[in-house]
């Protein structure tokens, strides 16, 4: 992986959502909700409270919920990412 999060951000590759078609309704991409799931790519090394490192709770791999807004995209080999601190992580699924 050419990308690597410095501190507490994570990288997170967005999942699209199965699109569900109601009749020959056609929804454009710019009125789709964005996803609020993805899978965990990279995560940075933590973050210094009181001169200690507080290491991460998610890993690679973890599928996890995020905020709506949260993040910057980015997009690296064709594929869009999402770079958020672990604050903006709301859960780990299961």
């Amino acid at each position: 992986m050419g990308i690597r999060p410095l501190g507490d951000r994570v990288l997170i590759e967005t999942l699209e959502e199965d699109v569900v078609k109601k009749g020959s309704l056609f929804i454009p991409d710019t009125a789709k909700e964005k996803p609020q799931q993805g899978k965990v790519i990279a995560v940075g090394n933590g973050k210094y409270e009181d001169g200690k490192l507080v290491s991460i709770d998610v890993k690679a791999g973890d599928k996890v919920l995020y905020g709506k807004y949260a993040g910057t995209e980015v997009k690296f080999d064709g594929k869009d990412y999402l770079i958020v601190r672990e604050s903006d992580i709301l859960a780990v699924l299961s």
